[in-house]
């Protein structure tokens, strides 16, 4: 397995980097799409739930947490 991939994303009109392994900007591409929403979008979502959290994780863990809370669900 390679190692983390930065990217940048818009959040709120922000440009934000985001370092995340190529299966999980792999599967974080194909949520998108099956919630037909940009992922600028998605990102943005899952941020917005992240900062709710008392003790909020950073972005990228709380984007493979809710990746992985999507796979459980569909199973």
């Amino acid at each position: 397995m390679s190692g983390p991939v930065k990217r940048s994303v818009m959040i709120a009109g922000h440009s934000t980097s985001i370092s995340l392994e190529p299966p999980f900007w792999d599967a974080l591409v194909a949520a998108a799409r099956a919630e037909d929403i940009p992922l600028n979008a998605l990102v943005a979502r899952i941020d917005a739930d992240r900062v709710l959290d008392p003790d909020p994780p950073n972005l990228a863990s709380a984007i493979r947490v809710w990746l992985f809370e999507r796979a459980c669900r569909s199973q």
